[in-house]
């Protein structure tokens, strides 16, 4: 059964669909290719970065003269930043609210999150405006040919200024929008924390073939020296770092060169991505002084084989947490309690009661069974730990799987999010309380793995005193859709959790939204706050800044350097993009089971790209195009044997379904087929291969070498 809400929004429409990205919310527990191309291959000598180093740039006011478009274009510049010694990156987000798109619901925005940042998004598309600009005429490469981003001649030139590597990226108009056709350029992988970037944009051409000329300010900026009473002076000398840099790289750089626009941005670093959830991790579990945390149980129903030939006994009850939101117990709508150094603080005596449901398995009352966290989907409720799928892997490999409301994305948040599409001044309301359910489910894993948790409360015991849970087993992960997308901070945060799997999964919202069939069910929220279609997408960029503290976007950096990952994939996904999938597992240095579709099944000219092989693991063959980047290949697991991998890794599961639409639209129609998203959960066959990983963190191949096929879901 479908979770369909009834929202009411602050505009006063009413929307009600699946909002679930897929994953079923439950109310009741019945609720149901060719190798991969390595990465490309730097494009400058590491060994020149020194001589790329930006010039610090001071601060500003008013939009970016630069192009003379919409403020806050290009997206993201370092414009709308200023020094800050005290940051790890030497600069701070300075937005002023004349420069954040104004909600037609709300008014202006306040910056005050967003100026605690010390730059943009790892995850973060390049958006400008190119009057009559005709992709294919121009050269750009698009989300089907990523290799040709590296190209010597690329029309988009992004280059690390820290490395002096070139960065691969596909580039799309905006297909939403035909009256602006604003360009998006996306990483294919995330930009590196910390990491100050160029960009350079050349050669475009018009429907007609015709070049087509820079922007009248930027074309004032390339020419001559400009006298120091002129407007565009101080702009100009901030440039010429930039285009010292493009220039090395081989980019021409004179008025009469094709040059369109250039210019640079700072992303933020990991301290300031990670920071937040890192502090109030740290201090929560400090109040613990090694104990367990605070738990009662409220309810224990047992079932008879009848009633549930899987599940013999669930458990309800509530985990005692710190809270660090605003308002006592942490109600919708709260956001961070601050202290004076702008991190997270607790209220005197604030405490979090996070509800969990815990589904303990027949097999568990033979031989005790592996506890994990189970992570809902959006706007759902720890009640779909109880549904069909979950419970069926739980019996079938005896997992006890126990969830909490993933708050701030829960169903109590459906207003609250809402109004944040509404208004960006309300947005961190929804960034900032996931965070807190995030240590919530933290709470709950080190109640399912410390002896004087769950494992001392007679709930979680036979009637003789025999444990339920395998005391020696740990805590791992599983979740789904949003519980897949959310679910990668929690695995990177937890100190209990070493594994995890994030199902039909991806990262980034600004690249996942207009791609989902369910966004659809939320549009008319974002319409009525943004009307203008090219404001939405800075409206995106924006909000996934304050997205990256909440969701994996903000963590892959880092997420397998210490914690074993496996992502399952559905292709052809209807709600959760495979080519944000693509970028996360890039990213985090994930391997591909290969082949991963059968041979003409992927629209890519490499399939796959800059994703290595699991049969590879050694290291690139001599077959793989040297145009690549190794770099990208840069975490190899241990372990690596034939047929199993010990790693992150990448599934993908195909049901037949046709490939995604090659634009940022969603596949609505019956021309895209059946809806793979619920696929690979329902599969024994999965539900074995993510058995075996997260007990033993090996990724084993069930498909038999050949790619991973499965017959839809009934």
């Amino acid at each position: 059964m479908a979770f369909r809400p009834v929202i009411r929004s602050a505009a006063g429409f009413v929307l009600a669909a699946g909002l679930a990205f897929g994953v079923v919310a439950v109310p009741t527990a019945d609720a149901a290719g060719a190798a991969p191309a390595p990465a490309p291959a730097p494009a400058l000598n590491p060994a020149l970065a020194p001589a790329l180093t930006l010039a610090p740039t001071p601060a500003h006011t008013g939009c970016d003269p630069l192009a003379g478009t919409a403020c806050l274009l290009p997206f993201p510049d370092d414009w709308y930043t200023r020094p800050d010694r005290t940051a790890p990156t030497g600069r701070r987000v300075d937005f002023s609210p004349a420069d954040l798109p104004v909600s037609a619901v709300a008014g202006a925005t306040d910056p005050t999150a967003w100026n605690r940042l010390d730059g943009f998004s790892p995850g973060s598309a390049l958006v400008l405006t190119v009057p009559g600009l005709d992709p294919a005429a121009s050269g750009l490469a698009p989300v089907t040919d990523i290799g040709r981003s590296l190209a010597r001649d690329a029309p988009v030139v992004v280059l690390d200024a820290d490395t002096g590597q070139r960065w691969p990226y596909w580039a799309e108009l905006d297909a939403n929008d035909p009256q602006h056709r604003a360009l998006l350029v996306h990483p294919a992988r995330d930009f590196t924390p910390g990491h100050h970037y160029v960009v350079g944009v050349r050669n475009l051409r018009d429907t007609a073939g015709a070049a087509i000329a820079a922007p009248a300010p930027f074309a004032r900026i390339l020419g001559r020296e400009l006298p120091h009473n002129d407007p565009l002076w101080q702009r100009q000398q901030e440039i010429k770092p930039v285009l010292r840099a493009l220039a090395r790289d081989g980019v021409r750089t004179s008025r009469a060169s094709g040059l369109y626009l250039a210019w640079s941005f700072t992303v933020a670093s990991t301290t300031s991505l990670t920071g937040d959830l890192t502090a109030i991790r740290d201090s929560a579990f400090a109040q613990l002084h090694g104990a367990a945390p605070a738990f009662t149980v409220t309810a224990v129903t047992d079932q008879t084989p009848a009633q549930d030939p899987n599940i013999a006994r669930v458990v309800d009850g509530v985990v005692e947490v710190p809270s660090y939101l605003s308002q006592p117990g942490g109600p919708t709508g709260s956001v961070f309690h601050r202290a004076p150094d702008g991190r997270p603080a607790q209220l005197p005596g604030n405490v979090q009661t996070a509800r969990f449901r815990c589904e303990i398995p027949r097999a568990a009352f033979t031989t005790p069974s592996q506890a994990s966290l189970y992570g809902h989907g959006l706007l759902g409720s720890r009640n779909e730990v109880g549904s069909g799928n979950v419970r069926a892997m739980a019996g079938e490999h005896d997992f006890t799987f126990c969830a909490t409301d993933w708050i701030g994305m829960a169903a109590e948040d459906q207003n609250t999010v809402v109004t944040a599409l509404e208004s960006l001044s309300t947005f961190s309301a929804t960034t900032e309380r996931v965070q807190q359910g995030v240590l919530d489910a933290l709470f709950l894993g080190r109640d399912l793995v410390h002896p004087a948790g769950f494992a001392s409360d007679p709930a979680f015991r036979t009637a003789d005193g025999r444990p339920l849970l395998d005391p020696r087993a740990g805590v791992v992960y599983d979740g789904n859709s949003q519980g897949g997308i959310l679910g990668g901070v929690l695995v990177a945060e937890s100190q209990d959790v070493k594994r995890g799997v994030l199902g039909v999964t991806a990262m980034n919202y600004s690249v996942l939204l207009n791609r989902s069939v369910d966004f659809t069910a939320l549009q008319p929220a974002l319409d009525a706050g943004y009307p203008d279609k090219l404001e939405q997408q800075i409206v995106f960029q924006v909000m996934q800044m304050l997205w990256d503290h909440a969701e994996t976007d903000g963590y892959a950096e880092h997420l397998a350097d210490h914690h074993q990952v496996l992502m399952d994939v559905a292709f052809g996904d209807h709600q959760v993009a495979n080519v944000a999938a693509d970028v996360e597992a890039r990213t985090i240095g994930a391997r591909l089971h290969v082949p991963a579709v059968a041979a003409g099944r992927s629209p890519d000219v490499v399939p796959y790209w800059g994703i290595a092989p699991l049969r590879d693991a050694a290291g690139p063959g001599p077959d793989q195009n040297q145009n690549q980047d190794q770099d990208l290949d840069r975490r190899p697991g241990p372990d690596h044997r034939p047929g199993s991998y010990q790693g992150a890794t990448m599934v993908v599961w195909d049901s037949g379904t046709p490939p995604a639409p090659l634009t940022n639209t969603a596949p609505l129609g019956p021309q895209y087929g059946h809806d793979p998203h619920s696929d690979p959960r329902n599969s024994p066959v999965v539900r074995t291969q993510k058995a075996v990983f997260l007990t033993t963190g090996v990724t084993i191949d069930v498909c038999g070498g050949a790619p991973c096929t499965e017959p839809p879901a009934g």
